[in-house]
């Protein structure tokens, strides 16, 4: 195992391992059903068209990536990985927020985007302090020329 994982708080860890859980399973789960793709309108949405089924499973790709990435920068715990890795996350939250602000589609899963944003941006800050003391160190311990 790296050093790197005695630097992140455990709870940093586990966090992130939840929301790759839920990437992962709500990636495997699209690919067997695209309705969550329109969870605010399936009005005239025929579902066994090949289009909506491509979009589907693209949709399923990038969420079930997004959650192996999230679960392999978990278990080897390097704060600059962690960190990047969530920065996308929660810029896929954002980006939900804005478009339900946008398009008036404000609804349940526009709330549950934002609370995970928050937790996401808390994680990410207490990852770049972790950094930041990490560096800290490592310049107090560097020889001086």
């Amino acid at each position: 195992m790296s050093h790197h994982i005695d630097l992140v708080p455990k709870w940093v860890r586990i966090i992130i391992g939840l929301l790759a859980l839920a990437n992962i399973a709500f990636g495997i789960s699209g690919y067997f059903d695209a309705s969550p793709l329109f969870q605010n309108n399936t009005a005239g949405i025929d579902f066994s068209s090949l289009a909506i089924k491509y979009a589907g499973y693209e949709y399923a790709a990038r969420n079930l990536a997004i959650g192996l990435a999230l679960m392999i920068v978990a278990l080897k715990g390097v704060p600059e990985s962690l960190t990047i890795v969530t920065i996308v996350r929660a810029l896929i939250e954002l980006q939900t927020v804005i478009i339900a602000v946008v398009t008036g589609s404000f609804k349940g899963g526009t709330v549950f985007a934002m609370m995970m944003f928050a937790v996401e941006i808390f994680v990410i800050v207490t990852l770049v302090k972790v950094i930041a003391k990490r560096d800290a160190v490592k310049s107090t311990e560097e020889p001086s020329s």
